[in-house]
């Protein structure tokens, strides 16, 4: 049986305009020569001659947030509780049986930017390819701003899953989703817009929020979605296990079997 990997994760590099400035990361690498020193205090006597070459080892110093790169995000960082009440969980917590699951892509890269997909937009779009969600389908949305990653318009690009949407497919027994733009929600930017015309708060992370009523995780900053067929994959997203954090790097990608 053939086997395909497709990537849908970002790289995590220097000087991409992916995040806010508030939350820039540095990688700062150090080559086989940089390092000899590192390398020579663990055997007394050695010198650099004999080493090969004169190396050491290649090694990376590398400041990032949680947020930073493609990444899980865990229900603790919607808001202190979800289902109703409860304690919300972390990464660390998160069910590795959710990770790896059926997956199924939404194409909404039709819908402008800032527009916020409700209920009846992913039943069309569901119908449309012929889909039937079942409980721990992880479903991701391929928007606008996947073709915008990189460039300095991307915070602003692709549209948002609202509240309502959500929690349709929550309802169905999703537990993850997942998005190419840079956050599950519409871009902050709109989202403001409509909150000084109308000044109604929930419209605010609304779609991040719906864990406060069914606990859920996201994926955000999703790459090359438009190179994976509606259905008919399966979808691996272990998060990196960080104690008691909001959300884990990933190395989203999707398997196809032949």
């Amino acid at each position: 049986m053939a086997r395909k990997i497709i990537d849908i994760s970002v790289a995590i590099e220097n000087d991409v305009p992916a995040d806010p400035p508030v939350m820039d990361l540095k990688i700062n690498y150090m080559s086989h020569k940089q390092t000899v020193g590192q390398l020579l205090p663990f055997f007394p006597g050695l010198s650099e001659e004999e080493l090969p070459g004169g190396e050491a080892w290649a090694i990376e110093q590398v400041s990032l947030f949680t947020h930073n790169g493609t990444h899980l995000d865990a229900p603790y960082h919607f808001h202190s509780t979800m289902n109703n009440g409860e304690r919300a969980i972390t990464i660390d917590e998160v069910p590795l049986e959710w990770c790896f699951n059926r997956g199924v892509k939404l194409d909404f890269r039709h819908f402008e930017d800032g527009y916020v997909v409700s209920a009846q937009d992913i039943k069309d779009e569901l119908e449309r390819i012929g889909h039937e969600l079942q409980p721990l389908d992880i479903v991701v949305v391929n928007t606008s701003a996947g073709a915008a990653y990189g460039q300095p318009n991307y915070l602003a690009k692709g549209c948002g899953i609202g509240k309502e949407a959500t929690l349709y497919l929550l309802e169905h027994g999703v537990r993850i989703t997942g998005t190419d733009a840079w956050s599950w929600d519409a871009p902050f930017i709109y989202t403001a817009q409509k909150y000084a015309e109308t000044k109604d708060a929930s419209i605010i992370w609304e779609g991040h929020r719906a864990a406060m009523e069914i606990g859920y995780c996201h994926i955000e900053k999703l790459s090359n979605l438009e190179s994976l067929p509606d259905s008919g994959f399966i979808l691996s997203c272990f998060p990196v296990k960080i104690k008691g954090a909001s959300a884990g790097w990933t190395r989203a990608v999707a398997i196809i079997e032949d």
